[in-house]
């Protein structure tokens, strides 16, 4: 199999990293020729040559139907005395005649997931997704409600495939005073585990506004420690312009 292919609307590429998946410590897959398949839009998903799943997968019945992939049939994944239910999915009879061999683990019943040797959390990462980190001297202010709660000349502008332009300013430049720590924890397989920050204005909370990456991973570390606003949900004024509040799937 060669390139990126269509088929019922499933979108199925080789990929040349090893992947590998644990359960309670212990192998359950390894291989270097793993399948990006595009299950959604936004991210793929790894499938397993049969041949390289080492763990036990104990046939359950018919799993959940795909109007693009077929019936799949189920399996709990057992390994060194773990196990997780329903975790593995095969599509023998798929209309995709590329995912007929192939085994789907699903990424939250692992413990752990690595490409070559670097631990992957969330998802796979996707390979048409780029995140470049600009410095930028244009000033960047932030309101909520009419207040403003940040405004820095020094901003780093943070570009990722598929989503809006993010400011990512410093704490310094931030009225800290107004921000109230949560407990939301998110993860990103590009940037990294963020924290979150409500915003109070004109006498009202306003839930997970912002949020900073305090090590973030090495393609984003020039945001480490800075915040950065959803300019879904606060009025972000560039250079004295209001710019217009984009539409994303946050």
């Amino acid at each position: 199999m060669s390139g990126a292919m269509e088929r019922a609307r499933v979108r199925v590429e080789q990929s040349g990293k090893r992947v590998r998946a644990y359960l309670g410590g212990s192998l359950v897959a390894d291989t270097t020729a793993p399948v990006l398949v595009w299950e959604i839009p936004y991210y793929p998903t790894y499938y397993f040559p049969a041949a390289d799943v080492r763990a036990e997968l104990v046939e359950e019945g018919a799993g959940k139907r795909s109007p693009s992939r077929g019936d799949a049939t189920a399996y709990t994944v057992k390994v060194d005395g773990a196990e997780a239910p329903g975790a593995a999915l095969r599509y023998l009879e798929s209309p995709v005649e590329e995912l007929r061999g192939l085994v789907r683990l699903e990424w939250g019943a692992m413990d752990a997931w690595f490409e070559e040797d670097e631990e992957v959390f969330v998802h796979p990462r996707n390979p048409y997704t780029r995140v470049d980190v600009l410095a930028s001297s244009r000033r960047v202010r932030v309101e909520v409600d009419g207040v403003t709660v940040a405004e820095s000349s020094s901003p780093r502008l943070l570009f990722e495939t598929g989503l809006p332009v993010r400011y990512y300013l410093p704490k310094t430049h931030v009225r800290m005073d107004l921000l109230e720590h949560t407990d939301t924890v998110t993860h990103c397989p590009y940037k990294g585990t963020a924290e979150y920050w409500s915003v109070r204005a004109n006498g009202e909370v306003h839930e997970d506004l912002a949020w900073s990456y305090r090590t973030p991973l090495e393609e984003s570390r020039k945001v480490a420690g800075l915040v950065c606003f959803y300019s879904e949900k606060v009025d972000i004024f560039v250079d004295g312009v209001l710019q217009e509040r984009p539409k994303s799937r946050f």
